[in-house]
């Protein structure tokens, strides 16, 4: 292994679960919860997604970028819509890899691109403020309980 794909596999500490939340059924308002369990399907009471995109994660540290695009604070976690917020690991870091959240495993698969609801909810030029910080989808990899505070971390 070289030197440079070595320090890519390292992580300085585990992150955190910041809150998560889940949505019932397509454009409805997103339900915050202190904890739930990951199915293979994705997290218990969110519309089924199953595959690569069972599971959304964003950056904590994210909602500030996005706010400040769009000049004001922080956005809130339940507008970008997306099931758990990490604070702490660079998600971006962990591509393609397991993470253990909590009980569960998920692979990080791919981005999770800004939809046309980023407009409606910031209103002109939410769509770009959330482009390259609008998280990370997964696969369940491992079914398992979640709850805030948990911690983040890569296997390997």
């Amino acid at each position: 292994m070289s030197d440079l794909h070595a320090m890519m596999r390292r992580w300085a500490r585990p992150g955190r679960v910041d809150w998560i939340g889940v949505r019932p059924e397509r454009r409805a308002g997103m339900v915050t919860l202190p904890a739930v369990e990951i199915t293979r399907a994705g997290l218990a009471g969110d519309r089924a997604r199953a595959g690569k995109r069972a599971v959304t994660l964003i950056q904590a540290e994210h909602l500030a970028a996005i706010g400040s695009f769009l000049g004001q604070g922080s956005v809130p976690p339940d507008v970008l819509r997306r099931n758990i917020v990490v604070s702490g690991l660079n998600l971006a870091a962990l591509k393609g890899r397991d993470v253990a959240i909590g009980a569960a495993i998920v692979h990080l698969t791919t981005i999770c691109a800004p939809c046309s609801r980023m407009e409606e909810a910031f209103g002109q030029g939410g769509y770009s403020a959330v482009r390259g910080h609008g998280g990370w989808c997964a696969q369940v990899v491992q079914p398992g309980h979640i709850a805030r505070g948990d911690a983040v971390r890569p296997l390997d």
